[in-house]
């Protein structure tokens, strides 16, 4: 199995994670990025195996898979064991629509952020922009709080709901908008996710490299 990944892809992060988790060995293909350039140029073999031109693609065998939710699933129904995805179907359609809320909901106002801080051109407008994604993701964590009673998971067991949502968070939180201080919830589930060995070590890998760049990027 050969996954291309991106250092500092949120999306690439989902899919390292839940590697890690089940314990699957597979050789890891970092494609170039810089904050000036982006992931220009593209790796030749991304160009080749997704249109989109985008990581994360994961290639097992003769199967080639992209997006991160799509892998995730694949993921899952290759290799079951063990399970991130609950066997109840009314919490298997939740994992999927929290999963889905991280990318499309809570992402939104995050590339803001992130757009308006490691690609940031000191254009007048961009505070203001800034200042408007922080509120933004504020108010999403003040819903994510009452749906994780406890700092339990999302969909009763750990799943890649949790994985998803923490990503998108947790980068929120590296570039100044950390969740509010008065969500128990959310900062007990944080912590309880940010201890799981397989998170603790993306984590710390997509920082070591952010520091690798120096304190510009």
């Amino acid at each position: 199995m050969k996954l291309y990944s991106g250092p500092l892809s949120l999306f690439t992060a989902k899919v390292r994670i839940a590697l890690d988790e089940k314990g699957i060995e597979h050789e890891r293909v970092e494609v170039g990025w810089t904050p000036e350039r982006r992931y220009e140029p593209h790796h030749p073999d991304v160009i080749a195996l997704n249109p989109k031109r985008q990581v994360p693609v994961l290639v097992d065998g003769e199967t080639v898979v992209t997006d991160s939710t799509v892998i995730l699933e694949y993921l899952e129904d290759a290799y079951p064991e063990p399970a991130l995805r609950p066997k109840d179907p009314a919490q298997r359609a939740r994992c999927r629509h929290f999963e889905a809320w991280g990318d499309e909901v809570f992402f939104a106002p995050l590339w803001d952020l992130i757009e308006t801080s490691v690609y940031a051109t000191g254009a007048g407008a961009e505070a203001e922009a800034k200042a408007s994604a922080v509120a933004r993701i504020h108010a999403l964590e003040r819903e994510l709080d009452s749906e994780v009673s406890g700092g339990a998971p999302l969909c009763g067991e750990f799943s890649f709901a949790d994985i998803g949502v923490f990503v998108m968070v947790s980068a929120a939180a590296t570039l100044g908008a950390p969740p509010p201080g008065d969500l128990p919830n959310l900062a007990g589930w944080h912590a309880k996710t940010a201890a799981r060995p397989a998170v603790g070590r993306e984590i710390a890998g997509m920082l070591a490299f952010r520091a690798s760049l120096g304190p510009a990027a």
